[in-house]
Order: structure tokens, then C-alpha cells, then sequence
């Protein structure tokens, strides 16, 4: 990419956010050769566990207006600057895509000598499954001339921290895909790494020189990692509340900590059991003093179990214990010792454990640093709906817990960017927050897994590999999803080519039926117990429904995407695909003797998840597909559904993940006003206490999933029914679906200004005023009818009977 296309595309991109300026990146560092150098520790492991300090002391005459600087390291790094935190990461990403960070320290930098020091680490083989990497290594680089003092190369000092390692186990069961607990001997540990002088200066050593640093666009260097730009503002970084002590042992009255700081002699060993009230994601900081040798154990729940292993209600806690990752502590003796993880942890219980030995320990103070992408919160809604501030909250909390650097689908099990949930925290943040920079993100990183046959990996960043073909399709589908909320049109034309390979991998596996065959690695479609694995039902040679129907809307959303920006050719081939496989299903798949959609032709067992799609992508006739829910909302609520008196088989149920599509077919085939009535799950999970959207029912591994929040955005999307009416959210369509509501009131972000709507039922009319913001036009449709809107205020008063 030419320097003047790149400066333009990072331009364009600052006006499609809105909502933050863009990080500066001098032009003549974008092609041109950088001089830092990437540095590591001489005789220290280069892939193995490891944690090192680097520093280095600049002079400045005077303290500068701006000081702006390009980070990264691999792993991780923690920047400070004259002993205050200044920044952490790079963002996760790939060796072809490795990230940096902008940061300015002017805030932090005065007139004199100044101390820059960054903590780097390596987990080795214990990183998280979302880590890629190459050696430990760490990179700054001034952002011009004026910066360049404090670019990274021989200068620098740096030292292995020897007190800090990783905890043998991850302390759960269950697949666990997140970062280890970590162990920390305070007796062994670097205390002042970032102070103005070191007390061992004679540990330090010249940092050894490993490679200069390159953009992915200069590709001039022997490095391998390949620099790009981090575009997302830095994590949300900022003290929170740790929990209150509900349960203790070993202390003769109530401690008050962490609210006041509590004194544990010689020789006891004491308990506390910290409950946060909610889930939280957070780096959790305790400062003490004294008790040399005293062992501290942190250990990290979202829930408590009971002797069986359940959770059961979240806010119980008799006869309850705690499983989970754990850090541990050896304190040194010294004075407000301030004992934090290298990563931040996921918790709502908290237990803390404390042996001291031959010296009492005062535990100072317990606080949390919370941590999480700085979503901001700009879309709500109110209504007669039941405890509608409870699901909304709830929901927004998943949401947000499982955002950081790149989407998660669990903030504690696993942490990896899984396609099927971030698709659906995609359009959640489009819809509450406005802000499609993690969108974007995910959009480009799940393309940067594209392999040769022409798939995208199931998740990524990850150093695993994993094949999950329909998550290909979904990723398809996120494209279609951004084109239509974001005004981001060349991110749609560079992404289109690559969508055609995942489009002809499939093609190439289509039987001459016109059904999909069988294809290869994880063909997951929801967790259900017809599915087994997760897997919809197949036949030898395939001929599934459920993964038919998928194929279906992704050829739809990527021959729309042909039509406006790429290949007419293409989009005529994919609508003949779509007639010929919808003509096979209602010919091969569908059952007539029950009104349903069977999974294979064999008509040997039936889904929910199937009918659900059929509906939602018009494979079944407009007349057959509100009786054919009618048949799946039956089914899920444990009744019997018939045709013509007879019984319909029993269907496999949708998990809360699949319930979001029901949502789309609900409003696709006219029953939406239903939608308020399908929130059982949601109370359900409510009434035990989760505080966060669990993954499944119970038992449920995950208490925190973000694919179980779309409640926010089928409230704002089906029930307040603000949808895009064209590309780039140019002009926008409402059509609520109030059911038995008497009145609501929404606002959802728009780049122009907010959209309010608001519907009141006066007697036999509802009274409507909807708000646009300058430069905005669209339409209500109510019973049918469409009315015209424009910018500003307009009031309505329409019938009954939506």
C-alpha cells in the first residue's frame, strides 16, 4: 500500500468512528526504515517462561507538549514512565500482523532525566490459546527525531525477574483455554524496576540487539514480526471495587477488609471469601506489609460450587466452596508491597488465603483495576417490560466483559475471538455504543486466517488452529453486518475478494441435488442434544438442512455485496444456488406430513435450529412460516404441537446462542410481537443469581458468554424496531413490534446524532414521537403502512393492532 493510500484509509477511518481521534503515525515512519531496534535479555530464554525489566533514562530540556511513541514486545509488555502506568500490550494479532501501540507520555514526562520501563513477558507453551509469537522481545520507537532518544537498542538496560513463574495448574476442569496463575516470591523479585534508581544495579545488562524493528508495509528487516498499527484506543483502565468479606476463618470478629486493612499474626492461617456482586473483568492489586515467608493465595471464581459440583444459585454461599485459578504470593517482609498479575482476572467470588509464619502480616488495602474496551454506553430503552433494567444491565455486562483487545466468547475459560459469538457482539456494539472499531477488528483478524483451500480459522488470533466451515459463512455474514451499520465502504471492497474463497469451498461441496454434502472438520451449529458434538444431523453424503439453509444466507449477504461492489457474474451464480438448494430442501427435506423442515432427507430426526433458518432465509414459502414457528415455539416450551391432530416429533432445542436467530425468523415471518414472551431463559437465569449471560443451561461451564446477550440488540432491533434501512446506516427503517407492551422508549447511536423513539398507548391509539438526527431521513411501518420521517422531531398517532 502506497503512503499517501495508507494515510488516506487511516483518515477515513478516524471519520467513521467518531468517537476517538486517531493515534498519530508520522508519514516517514510508514515506508521508510525504522531505527529501533528490537532488543532482548542476553543469556535468558528466548521462547521459554520469562519475565524481564527493561529501562532506560532520557534528559529532556524541557518537559514537551507532545512525546509520542511505538510500542510492542512479544508477549505482552507493561509501560511506565517515572514510576506511572503509561500503557500495556500490543493488542493480540499475528507474526504477519503484529501489532503496535501509539502512546503519548508527554503527560507523564517532565524537564530532566525521566525513567522509561516496561515489564515484558513470555508464557511459553503456558500462554493462552489466543497468543501467537515468535521470541521474547521488546520495541520502542520515536515517533520523530525529536522521540528518537528513546528508541530501543543497545542502550537500554534490562534484567530477568527471577521471583515471578507460573502456577502448575490452571486450578479447574473443563476446557480451559486462558492464561495460567501466576507465582510470585517476593523475596526473590525486583521491587524498584521502575523507580529513578535501582538498589541492583550491578544485575542490570546492556540489552542485546535481536533485529530492527519494520512495518508490515516496509517489510526491509530480519525480524519476524511484521509491525502494524494498533487502530483501537487503549483498554479501559481504572479502579473498581474488589468484593466484601461474606465468609471468614481463622479471625475472631468480622474483618472490614479490604475496606480497612486487617492484621494477621504469626503462625495463623485465615480465609476470606470476597463477593463482588457482579462479574467483573479486572487486575486485582494488594499491597501488605511485613510477614516475611507469608504465603497469599488469590483464587478467582464466577461462581461457588457445592459438594456435588454445581453451581446452583450464584448468591448462595453455605456449604459452598471455590474452585478456580489462583495466584500466589510470598511476601518478602518489605513495606506496602504492591502484589498484582501480569494479566487481568475474571471474578465475582474472590478467596483470599493467608499463612503467615514467624512474622504478622498486614494486608494494607485489596483493589482492582478493571480492564475492558472503553464501550461506551450510548443506546437504552425503557418499557413495561418485566424487570427490562435487570435483562438490559445483565446483558450489557456480558457484553462488555467479553470485549477487551479482540472479542472473547468467555472472559474466564477461554478468551479466544470465536466467529458464531462475534458476529452477535458486533452488532451489539453497533447497536448500543455506536463504536464499530472492535468490529472491525474482528473482521480483519478472522480474514487473517484465511488458509489456502480459501476457510477462515473458527477463532482467531490463536496459535491453535481450528476448522469450524460454518463459522467460515457467519464471517460472511459479519461482513454483511458491517456494511450495513458502518459507513466504512473501503474495508467492504478490500474484504469482498477474499469472501469468494469460503463461498467456492463450499460450492465445491454441494451434491448435484442442490443440498450440501458432507464436509469436513467441526461442522458446528449449536449445543443441543440432537446435535451431537454440536454437529447438525447428516447423512453419509450430507444432505443437512441446518448447514444448507446457513450456505444460503451467506451466498444472499455476499451476492448483495457482489451486486454493489464486485461481480455481477458472481451474484447471478450465487441467486442460482440459493433457488437450486432452497428448491432441493422443500423437495428432499421437508416433511409435509408434519409442516417441518426434516434435518436430512431421511426425515429421521428434526431441529428447531433447522426450521428456525428455513424460515428466516424464505426457503419456506411466506405462507407456511408463521405455522411452521408456531410448530418450533411448541416444541420449546415442552407442548405438543400438531398438523391436522397428529403429533409433530420431537425437535432438538435451540440453546440461548440460537435464539438470536429465532429472533431474525420471528421478525422475518410477521410473529415478532412475540418476542417479550420468549425471554423465559433470560429470567430464568436471573432467578440464580447470574449477574452475566451464562453459555447454556445448566449445567454450564461458562457463567460469562457474550453469544447469550443479544437480548440488548433484539430489544433495540425487534422490539423498538430501529433497523439500517440502507448501506452505511445512510437512512433508517422502525418498525416496532410492541405486542401487549403499553408504551417504550428507545435511542440508538447513529454517526449524525441519536435515534429516540418513543410509543405510549393512549385508549385505542398508540401516540409515537420519533427523533432523527440532522441528515437522516427514513420511514415507520406500522400494520403495513409506511410513513415517511425526516430529520427532527415528528409525532404519530397510529392504530392498534401492529
Amino acid at each position: 500500500m502506497s503512503r499517501v493510500l495508507l494515510i488516506a484509509v487511516l483518515f477515513f477511518f478516524a471519520g467513521v468512528i467518531g468517537a476517538q481521534d486517531a493515534k498519530p503515525l508520522n508519514p516517514a515512519l510508514i515506508d521508510d526504515k525504522w531505527h529501533a531496534q528490537w532488543i532482548a535479555c542476553p543469556d535468558a530464554p528466548q521462547k521459554d517462561v520469562g519475565v524481564f525489566y527493561f529501562r532506560k533514562e532520557i534528559t529532556l530540556a524541557s518537559a514537551p507538549a507532545h512525546f509520542w511513541v511505538h510500542v510492542s514486545a512479544d508477549n505482552r509488555f507493561l509501560l511506565h514512565v517515572n514510576g506511572q502506568y503509561a500503557d500495556e500490550g500490543p493488542a493480540r494479532g499475528d507474526l504477519f500482523h503484529w501489532r503496535f501501540e501509539t502512546i503519548d507520555l508527554a503527560p507523564m514526562l517532565k524537564a530532566g532525566k525521566n525513567v522509561l520501563a516496561a515489564t515484558v513477558w513470555n508464557f511459553g507453551t503456558r500462554a493462552p490459546v489466543a497468543q501467537m509469537t515468535n521470541r521474547s522481545g521488546f520495541m520502542l520507537q520515536g515517533d520523530t527525531t525529536a522521540e528518537e532518544i528513546a528508541d530501543t537498542d543497545a542502550s537500554w538496560w534490562v534484567k530477568q525477574e527471577k521471583g515471578r513463574g507460573l502456577a502448575e495448574t490452571n486450578g479447574v476442569s473443563g476446557y480451559y483455554a486462558a492464561g495460567p496463575g501466576e507465582v510470585v516470591d517476593g523475596r526473590a523479585a525486583e521491587w524498584d524496576w521502575d523507580a529513578a534508581a535501582v538498589s541492583d544495579a550491578a544485575e542490570w545488562h546492556a540489552a542485546e540487539v535481536i533485529g530492527r524493528a519494520a512495518t508490515r508495509e516496509a517489510q526491509d528487516a530480519d525480524s519476524n514480526w511484521e509491525l502494524v498499527q494498533d487502530l483501537l484506543p487503549a483498554m479501559e483502565h481504572r479502579k473498581v471495587y474488589a468484593g466484601k468479606a461474606v465468609r471468614f476463618e481463622g479471625l475472631g470478629a468480622r474483618p472490614e477488609f479490604p475496606a480497612q486493612p486487617l492484621e494477621i499474626p504469626a503462625n495463623t492461617h485465615v480465609t476470606l471469601l470476597l463477593d463482588n456482586g457482579v462479574l467483573q473483568t479486572a487486575y486485582p492489586e494488594l499491597v501488605m506489609s511485613g510477614g516475611r515467608d507469608a504465603d497469599v493465595r488469590l483464587t478467582y471464581a464466577e461462581a461457588l460450587y457445592d459438594a456435588k459440583g454445581d453451581k446452583g444459585n450464584r448468591n448462595e454461599i453455605a456449604g459452598r466452596h471455590i474452585e478456580g485459578v489462583a495466584d500466589t504470593f510470598t511476601s518478602d517482609g518489605g513495606e506496602r508491597r504492591a502484589y498484582q498479575p501480569l494479566w487481568w482476572r475474571t471474578w465475582r467470588y474472590l478467596q483470599v488465603d493467608v499463612t503467615t509464619k514467624s512474622a504478622a502480616l498486614r494486608l494494607e488495602k485489596l483493589d482492582a483495576w478493571f480492564s475492558a474496551y472503553p464501550f461506551e454506553e450510548k443506546a437504552s430503552i425503557a418499557g413495561d417490560i418485566p424487570d427490562l433494567k435487570k435483562l438490559w444491565d445483565t446483558g450489557w455486562r456480558t457484553a462488555r466483559l467479553c470485549a477487551h483487545e479482540t472479542y472473547m466468547d468467555a472472559p474466564y475459560w477461554e478468551q479466544l475471538q470465536y466467529v458464531g459469538d462475534t458476529r452477535i457482539q458486533a452488532l451489539i456494539s453497533y447497536a448500543v455504543t455506536g463504536d464499530s472499531r472492535l468490529g472491525r477488528q474482528a473482521i480483519t483478524s478472522i480474514e487473517d486466517s484465511i488458509i489456502p483451500e480459501g476457510l477462515t480459522q473458527s477463532r482467531y488470533p490463536s496459535r491453535l488452529p481450528q476448522f469450524i466451515p460454518p463459522f467460515s459463512l457467519l464471517w460472511v455474514d459479519m461482513l454483511h453486518d458491517y456494511w450495513m451499520y458502518v459507513n466504512d465502504e473501503p474495508l467492504v471492497r478490500e474484504t469482498l475478494p477474499r469472501t469468494r474463497g469460503v463461498i467456492d469451498w463450499y460450492a465445491s461441496h454441494l451434491r448435484s441435488d442442490g443440498l450440501m454434502g458432507r464436509v469436513k472438520w467441526w461442522e458446528f451449529g449449536d449445543w443441543t442434544s440432537g446435535y451431537e458434538d454440536g454437529d447438525p444431523p447428516q447423512e453419509a453424503d450430507g444432505g443437512s438442512t441446518f448447514l444448507t439453509v446457513q450456505f444460503i444466507e451467506a451466498l444472499r449477504d455476499a451476492a448483495e455485496l457482489e451486486k454493489q461492489y464486485g461481480s455481477p457474474e458472481r451474484a447471478a451464480a450465487y441467486r442460482r444456488m440459493i433457488e437450486n438448494a432452497s428448491d432441493a430442501l422443500n423437495r428432499l427435506n421437508w416433511d409435509a406430513r408434519y409442516g417441518a423442515y426434516a434435518d436430512t432427507p431421511a426425515k429421521r430426526s428434526y431441529s428447531q435450529q433447522a426450521n428456525v433458518l428455513a424460515v428466516w432465509q424464505d426457503v419456506a414459502p411466506r405462507e407456511e412460516q408463521q405455522a411452521i414457528l408456531r410448530r418450533v415455539l411448541a416444541s420449546q416450551e415442552g407442548k405438543e404441537a400438531t398438523l391436522d391432530g397428529k403429533p409433530v416429533p420431537p425437535m432438538s432445542a435451540m440453546s440461548y446462542y440460537f435464539r438470536f436467530y429465532l429472533s431474525r425468523a420471528l421478525e422475518h415471518a410477521g410473529l415478532a410481537d412475540l418476542y417479550v414472551s420468549q425471554l423465559t431463559p433470560w429470567y430464568d437465569m436471573l432467578k440464580l443469581g447470574l449477574t452475566t449471560w451464562a453459555e447454556k443451561p445448566e449445567p454450564t461451564r461458562s457463567d460469562c458468554h457474550a453469544w447469550s446477550a443479544h437480548p440488548n440488540y433484539d430489544l433495540l432491533t425487534v422490539v423498538a424496531g430501529i433497523h439500517p434501512a440502507a448501506p452505511g446506516f445512510s437512512s433508517v427503517r422502525i418498525e416496532p413490534h410492541l405486542g401487549s407492551l403499553h408504551e417504550i422508549k428507545a435511542t440508538m447511536p447513529h454517526l449524525k446524532g441519536p435515534i429516540v423513539t418513543e410509543f405510549a398507548l393512549k385508549t385505542h391509539e398508540y401516540a409515537a414521537t420519533i427523533t432523527l438526527p440532522d441528515g437522516l431521513n427514513g420511514s415507520l411501518v406500522w400494520s403495513g403502512k409506511e410513513y415517511p420521517l425526516h430529520p427532527g422531531t415528528q409525532t404519530l398517532n397510529l392504530p392498534t393492532g401492529n
